[in-house]
């Protein structure tokens, strides 16, 4: 049997072959450039801490991390409220909504779309002279001149946070409802005889009980709003404008490497992005867990 067993390794083989050369050796190819100066071609000549010293003062990856924050903590707030909504709709049993199969499909439905198309398709819904959205608010007397929604800092980040939470809100929309159905109506049954209202049994039953999704959803998209980069990158060309105010910090990490050859400096840019998103998850973790640790305490 051990004779037998050794074979084993043969069939693994293939997978560790492939992690090791296209995963493993990036990474650490990455953490090599990051204290060098490579330019892509030549030799690497070690700069020791230098490139980690110029990303802690480098003012545009504040600006780019900055940004990204911005553009994320509209998205999330939006997507969330909106998902948390339409989940407490379809999940009151006083309401018996039907259709939720179909409502579900035509939710998820923009997640399926490329970003290209995505991108595309609101870059000429947003066209300051042309757009379909100018169009329809001056129609409707809303607006007097048209609004280059893409050409102005404040409009530009707002309009990318809102194709975001078009995108993404149906996934957190299944998530959430598929942490509902694994709550048992026991507890909402017993509400609705108590006599808790909706926004009693939200708050008291389902949110708690959604802790360990909604944490979830929160690190996850934490985790993907850090690494924004391929719809800022295709609406503005992957130059960032207007004013930088698109330019998150994987765009900028990628003009750094590929637009002015500093591969160097995008390498620490790279690993300086994984320590933000480390810290960062580990604040939401610890934070969403600390209230219940201390209930548990008190108890």
């Amino acid at each position: 049997m051990k004779n037998l067993n050794r074979y084993g390794y043969f069939f693994i083989a293939p997978f560790w072959l492939v992690f090791l050369v296209f995963s493993i050796y990036p990474v650490a190819l990455t953490f090599y450039y990051s204290f060098t100066n490579y330019t892509g071609s030549g030799t690497a000549e070690v700069v020791g801490l230098a490139n980690y010293t110029r990303l802690l003062t480098d003012s545009f990856f504040v600006q780019a991390f900055v940004n990204t924050l911005k553009i994320w903590g509209i998205n999330f707030a939006l997507q969330m409220g909106l998902a948390l909504i339409l989940a407490a709709i379809f999940s009151d049993m006083r309401l018996k909504m039907k259709g939720q199969s179909f409502f579900r499909a035509i939710f998820y439905l923009p997640n399926l779309i490329t970003v290209s198309s995505v991108a595309l398709l609101f870059g000429i819904l947003l066209d300051w002279q042309h757009g379909s959205l100018n169009v329809v608010l001056m129609n409707l007397g809303l607006i007097s001149d048209p609004i280059n929604w893409l050409n102005e800092p404040a409009t530009a980040q707002i309009s990318v946070s809102l194709i975001l939470t078009w995108m993404w809100f149906g996934h957190s929309f299944i998530v959430i409802m598929a942490g509902i159905s694994g709550i048992s109506t026991d507890y909402f049954e017993a509400a609705l005889i108590d006599g808790a209202n909706r926004w009693q049994t939200l708050v008291s039953i389902t949110l708690p009980l959604l802790k360990p999704i909604l944490l979830y959803i929160m690190i996850t998209s934490l985790i993907g709003g850090l690494q924004l980069f391929d719809l800022p990158m295709l609406i503005t060309d992957g130059i960032g404008s207007p004013d930088g105010s698109l330019n998150t910090m994987v765009l900028y990490l990628y003009n750094q490497a590929f637009k002015y050859n500093n591969y160097g400096y995008a390498s620490a840019v790279a690993y300086g992005l994984f320590i933000i998103t480390v810290i960062f998850s580990a604040v939401v973790f610890r934070s969403m867990y600390s209230s219940e640790r201390k209930q548990a305490r008190q108890v």
